[in-house]
């Protein structure tokens, strides 16, 4: 389920409170009166045979003697009786219902999780949806619903704020009221029996009276569905995540670095940026970063200019910044020359902009007045600090004029405005009036910083969620048989790890370059095999009991002669028989040596997180990998874009891209090969974790000098991945009428290109019957739109080339189908390039994506055609799809073709 009836929770035209009662300070007594004093504008019906009447409305005995089928209930009974309580709501026709009563599974308690899924039993036949147990409940100002125990009410606003945790929410009122901010929604989730985070996202990312949405989050359940209603929302509005629990009290065990190395927290942050959210660590700065997106559009970047009237608040904002990743602004000659006609000659002559403490407000708006015009700046940030010899208010009033003059003049674009007047009893009025001005101010000049990088990070990752990726550089079929006999032989064998050259001719079959290895039973066999692999060479211990062979000294390299492989074979037999004496040694590994002037040892692999499932890693290795901590982690699938965002994040990056006479590494193999590795993650659901430590890359390349790879069972298949991957099954080879051979298949992100071929293409009556509007191009965000899809909600065939890679590929027709959250239905959208109309394109792309909306479950496909588009019209009759006019547009017919036959 995702938003089925959850207008019943939110929109409610009447409400029950069973449990209600007139006990002072008890729950159903607080509830009762928030509800009835709420200003709800419809039937409250509190229920307890104990009393007549409450706040003054009769009161009944039962759900059953009600007059009237409560949309949304409140139960605030004995946990006993929920179950009850909730069949027989369901039963009369409820079908929202918040329990606020505790004593379901917390802690894991077994009578409470079998009370738990008593009331999920209860809901599930009449899909009546069920907010809780143990939360505080839900307020919606607009429609004056406080179906809570909370102390205070919120006015009315924009903001939806979404928690698990019900003491977060009256922390956030209190807060909230001493600033005067308001709420579209406030919904404490509390266990998430059923309504959960990604439930609540989708509603609200729908909700026009919600302009941003605020999360504080302990813990997801259904990831994948966070990430679909996440990725979806983020496009259309802000979302602001706090997540609590960011330090682990203890590492999970793990049979790689790359376990050893992705915290939860960490995964949660990747999680976070590959949805387009913006992670904040406090609630302070929630709400700041809210109010800074609210008064203002985010800065096309970076770099700030700082104005002050003190020298030492203006270098604190510069600690701040530079310590953030932020950058100061460049001042140009002509920029500082016009300061300097304005501003007194002890003026800082640079970046902080320092006018001096006796500066008055029109020192103020003259230097704003240059800066404003400055093109090195993103944004600027306005600083006061108290003196005797000015006027903090008369400074404020200056700035305020001066930005509203720069709004009423629309000339180019402007930085964006941030203040910060310090103090506390001088800056109170400022700060006022700049709220009424809708300009951000903050009590300091480090949380004034901080919101700027919010703000930078924000607009980051709104581009990064429509950046179109570079092409592959060649069509590449991994060898999936192969990589499934290496796993399965393990598994006959009942062995968790598979030998280092198992894992790497795994590696191998998915294209990753690989040192070639032999496995040796024997010290006398492992310096033959030095012999054939070529000298040097470099030997290492084979054991399954063994985790991090350089730990018991089982690893040598650089061996000359093959005596040489042969004598430190046998000095390793004696260590590890000393140190391991239960180990079970199955030999050696032998390699020749692999050497690469500049190159660099790098780590890359995955782990199964128990939320999100695979993540991928990447980062400096060698055998200090644990103690650097250099790593980055991104959720598969990937592409070669979210590959270099990957490595870019990290700190030997840097490095990577050369220095002095040490020439760059090839940073498009390190991408490439971070994609087959999240594609190993996507298609083989039995390896839990891959480990390739050292990973050698330089100029000329990457390749795996050591491999470890754990398997385990399958699982769920694609279904652990918290996005679906691309659904490479869905390929297949087609024939058009003229017998031209074509590629049908799902779209990539890198069919960008293709599809503004494509579009050009079209005649402008295809792009009138197409669009219902006149069109010269179609734009890069509706382009990264329609090729940037969630697989999961959403679905896009086309027709292209069959032996070439995805964005040098031509696109030849399209068919898109977009799932409403709970897959009741799909509106479809086809199109067909002009000079191939009439070859029965358009008619294989219906019948493929008919198909496959009929696997997905989805009920009926739907679509708007124009009356004048007589092909159109006539393919969906062939296809039996039935059809009316618009009552409100007789140009336009909807039809419709019911899939109820699915399963």
């Amino acid at each position: 389920m995702t938003i089925r009836n959850l207008n019943a929770l939110f929109k409610p035209r009447s409400v029950a409170v069973i449990g209600a009662s007139r006990r002072p300070g008890s729950v159903g007594a607080v509830l009762a009166r928030n509800l009835f004093r709420g200003g709800f504008d419809g039937p409250i019906m509190p229920v307890n045979p104990k009393h007549d009447a409450i706040e003054g409305v009769l009161c009944y005995p039962d759900i059953d003697a009600l007059p009237m089928t409560p949309d949304l209930a409140v139960i605030c009974t004995p946990p006993d009786t929920v179950a009850g309580i909730v069949e027989a709501l369901a039963r009369r026709g409820t079908r929202g219902v918040v329990v606020i009563t505790a004593g379901f599974g917390e802690g894991g308690d077994e009578a409470g999780e079998q009370r738990r899924q008593a009331v999920l039993d209860a809901a599930r036949p009449q899909l009546t949806r069920i907010i809780g147990p143990n939360c505080l409940g839900i307020l919606v100002p607009r429609i004056g619903l406080n179906a809570s125990f909370s102390h205070l009410a919120p006015p009315r606003g924009r903001l939806a704020f979404v928690t698990q945790s019900g003491a977060i929410v009256t922390s956030v009122l209190d807060w909230a009221k001493r600033r005067g901010i308001g709420f579209s929604h406030m919904i404490s989730l509390g266990d998430m029996a059923d309504v959960d985070f990604g439930d609540t996202i989708d509603y609200l990312a729908n909700d026009p009276d919600t302009r941003a949405i605020l999360l504080y989050v302990e813990a997801i359940t259904d990831a994948r569905k966070f990430m679909s209603a996440a990725r979806a929302a983020a496009r259309m509005k802000p979302v602001i995540v706090v997540k609590s629990g960011r330090h682990a009290a203890s590492a999970q065990a793990a049979a790689s670095h790359t376990g050893a190395l992705a915290g939860s927290d960490a995964v949660y942050d990747t999680a976070f940026r590959r949805a387009g959210m913006l992670r904040v660590d406090t609630l302070g700065e929630l709400f700041a970063a809210v109010e800074t997106l609210a008064s203002t559009e985010p800065p096309a970047g970076d770099r700030l200019t700082i104005l002050t009237n003190g020298g030492g608040i203006g270098v604190l904002a510069t600690d701040a910044l530079v310590g953030q990743g932020g950058h100061l602004a460049e001042l140009d000659d002509d920029i500082t020359t016009a300061l300097d006609e304005v501003l007194p000659a002890t003026w800082s002559k640079g970046n902080p902009v320092d006018i001096i403490g006796d500066a008055p407000g029109k020192r103020y708006a003259d230097a704003l007045a240059v800066l404003a015009d400055n093109a090195e700046t993103d944004a600027i940030l306005v600083l006061n600090c108290p003196t005797a010899v000015a006027d903090s208010m008369d400074a404020a009033e200056a700035v305020i004029a001066e930005h509203q003059r720069w709004q009423a003049s629309g000339s180019g674009q402007r930085p964006v405005m941030l203040t910060s007047w310090v103090g506390e009893h001088t800056a109170q009025d400022a700060r006022r009036r700049f709220a009424e001005a809708g300009i951000p101010s903050y009590t300091t000049p480090e949380a004034a910083v901080r919101a700027f990088m919010h703000m930078v990070a924000y607009r980051r990752s709104q581009e990064q969620l429509l950046e179109t990726p570079p092409s592959v550089p060649e069509l590449f079929q991994p060898d999936h048989d192969r990589a499934k006999r290496l796993i399965d032989r393990a598994v006959d064998e009942d062995r968790a790890i598979l030998s280092e050259p198992e894992a790497k001719s795994l590696l191998a079959a998915y294209g990753i370059d690989v040192v070639p290895t032999e496995v040796a039973a024997t010290p006398a066999a492992a310096g033959e095999a030095a012999e054939r692999l070529g000298l040097p060479a470099a030997i290492k211990i084979l054991s399954a009991d063994i985790t991090h062979k350089s730990d018991v000294g089982g690893v040598v390299l650089d061996l000359e002669t093959a005596e040489g492989v042969r004598s430190a074979a046998e000095a390793m037999q004696r260590r590890v028989a000393k140190t391991y004496p239960d180990a079970d040694l199955q030999g050696f590994s032998v390699q020749p040596m692999v050497k690469r002037a500049g190159a660099w040892e790098l780590i890359a692999g995955f782990t199964e997180d128990a939320q999100f499932g695979p993540v991928v890693l990447f980062g400096q290795g060698g055998t200090a990998v644990e103690v650097i901590r250099d790593q980055s982690l991104a959720l598969p699938p990937l592409n070669l874009k979210l590959a270099k965002d990957m490595v870019s994040r990290t700190r030997i990056y840097r490095q990577l891209q050369g220095y002095r006479d040490r020439p760059a590494a090839d940073l498009e193999a390190i991408a490439l090969t971070l994609t087959r590795i999240a594609q190993i993650a996507a298609d083989l659901p039995r390896i839990k974790e891959l480990d390739i430590n050292p990973l050698l890359a330089s100029a000329g390349g990457t390749i795996a000098l050591d491999a470890r790879i754990r398997v385990g069972e399958a699982g769920d298949g694609a279904g652990r991945l918290a996005i679906r991957p691309y659904p490479r099954e869905l390929e297949t080879r087609v024939r058009a009428d003229d017998g031209s051979d074509y590629l049908l298949r799902p779209i990539l992100p890198e069919d960008e290109p293709a599809l503004h071929r494509a579009f050009s293409h079209l005649t402008p009556e295809q792009i009138r019957l197409r669009f219902f509007a006149p069109m010269k191009q179609l734009s890069h965000m509706a382009a990264a739109r329609f090729t940037q899809i969630d697989y999961d909600r959403e679905m896009a065939l086309i027709i292209t080339d069959p032996d070439r890679v995805p964005g040098e590929a031509e696109l030849y027709g399209a068919v898109h189908i977009h799932a409403d959250p709970d897959g009741e239905q799909a509106e479809y959208s086809i199109v067909v390039r002009h000079e191939l109309t009439r070859q029965g394109l358009g008619r294989i792309l219906m019948e493929h994506v008919i198909d496959y909306a009929r696997q997905r479950g989805i009920g009926a496909i739907t679509g708007e055609v124009l009356r004048e588009n007589q092909p159109m019209l006539a393919l969906c009759r062939q296809l039996g799809f039935s059809e009316r006019t618009d009552p409100d547009d007789r140009d336009i017919i909807e039809v419709q073709l019911p899939l109820n036959d699915a399963g």
